[in-house]
C-alpha cells in the first residue's frame, strides 16, 4: 500500500470552551487573551517569534513524510490565509503545498455542523481525495512526528492512534472527557465511546491493561469513508456530525479495516485559555528553533 501524503486538518470549530470568560487567565497578557476570544484555536500565537500553533503541526507533519496540506477553515477564515497563503489550493509553505477547504454553515445554525461535517465538506471541495488515502488532525493538538508517520506507514486502510490514557499530562477531570476507544485481541477497533462513566471504562481496556483515548488523529480510505461522511446523522444530543460517528458506521459494514496503533506520549493541548501558558512552556522546551530543512 502506498504512504499518502495527502493530511486534512480541521480548524473551522467554533471554539467554545477557548472563548468562555470564566476561564482561568492567570499569566496571560491582554494580546493572549484577546487572540482566545478571537481567533481559531491554531493562531494563538504560542511560539518564538510570535508564530502560532499551526506553525508546529505543520512542521511536525512535514518531519513525518506529509506534503500535501488541506486545512479546513471557517467562512471567516481570511487570517489563515495571510499566516499561509492567499490562493485557495496549492499555496508553498515551507516545502509544502498548502490548500484551504472552507467549512460552511448550513443555513439555520449559528455554528459550524462538527467534525464529520469539516471533513465531508473537505473531500467535496478536493474530490481527488476520494480516490487516495489521507490523514486528519486537529490544528489546536500538536502531535508527534512518529504518531503522524504511524498513520502514514500503517498498511491498514483505516487507523487513528490510540494514546494511553495514563501518559496524559492534564487534569483527571479532563482526561475523563476524552473519548475512550475499544479495540479487539488484534487492536481494530469495536467501538468508541464518548464521555464514558469510570465503571463503564474498566470494560475498555486493551490487552495491555492500558486505557486508550482517541485525540482525533486518524487515516482514513477516502473512498470506503465518503458515503458515511455524506450520510453521518446528528448526534441527538451535541447537534453535530462527528467522525467517530461516521467511522463506526463505515466499521458496521467494513469489519476489522481500522487498526488503533497504540502510543504513550503527552499530546499538548489548546483547549481553554489556561493551556496558552502550557503549550507556550512545552514548545519554548521542546522547539527551540524550527528547522524546515531548505525547501
Amino acid at each position: 500500500m502506498n504512504k499518502h501524503k495527502n493530511l486534512i486538518i480541521l480548524a473551522g470549530g467554533a471554539s467554545s470552551r477557548m472563548k468562555k470568560p470564566e476561564t482561568s487567565s492567570k499569566g496571560l497578557t491582554q494580546d493572549e487573551i484577546d487572540q482566545a476570544n478571537q481567533r481559531s484555536k491554531g493562531l494563538i500565537t504560542v511560539g518564538a517569534e510570535g508564530r502560532p500553533m499551526m506553525d508546529y503541526v505543520l512542521y511536525n507533519a512535514k518531519k513525518a513524510g506529509y506534503s500535501n496540506i488541506y486545512i479546513v477553515i471557517g467562512e471567516n477564515g481570511e487570517l489563515f490565509r495571510e499566516y499561509y497563503g492567499s490562493e485557495s489550493k496549492n499555496n508553498s509553505f515551507h516545502g509544502l503545498s498548502i490548500s484551504f477547504a472552507v467549512q460552511y454553515i448550513p443555513e439555520g445554525r449559528k455554528k459550524p455542523f462538527g467534525t464529520a461535517d469539516a471533513l465531508f465538506q473537505a473531500v467535496e471541495q478536493f474530490p481527488e481525495l476520494n480516490e487516495d488515502y489521507y490523514s486528519v488532525c486537529n490544528s489546536d493538538n500538536l502531535y508527534s512526528v512518529e504518531a503522524l508517520e504511524a498513520l502514514r506507514n500503517t498498511d491498514v486502510p483505516n487507523a487513528f492512534i490510540g494514546y494511553d490514557r495514563d501518559a496524559m499530562e492534564f487534569p483527571s477531570e479532563r482526561i475523563s472527557r476524552f473519548a475512550v476507544v475499544k479495540v479487539d485481541k488484534e487492536g481494530y477497533l469495536l467501538d468508541i465511546i464518548e464521555k464514558p462513566s469510570e465503571d463503564e471504562v474498566e470494560e475498555y481496556r486493551d490487552t495491555d491493561g492500558k486505557l486508550r483515548v482517541s485525540m482525533n488523529a486518524f487515516k482514513f480510505d477516502g473512498q470506503k469513508m465518503y458515503q458515511y461522511l455524506k450520510d453521518c446523522p446528528v448526534h441527538p444530543e451535541r447537534n453535530e456530525k462527528e467522525l467517530p460517528t461516521a467511522l463506526l458506521n463505515m466499521l458496521k459494514d467494513y469489519p476489522k479495516t481500522a487498526i488503533g496503533i497504540p502510543f504513550s506520549e503527552h499530546v499538548p493541548d489548546l483547549t481553554a485559555k489556561e493551556d496558552i501558558v502550557e503549550v507556550k512552556k512545552y514548545l519554548n522546551s521542546k522547539y527551540t528553533k524550527l528547522d524546515w530543512g531548505s525547501n
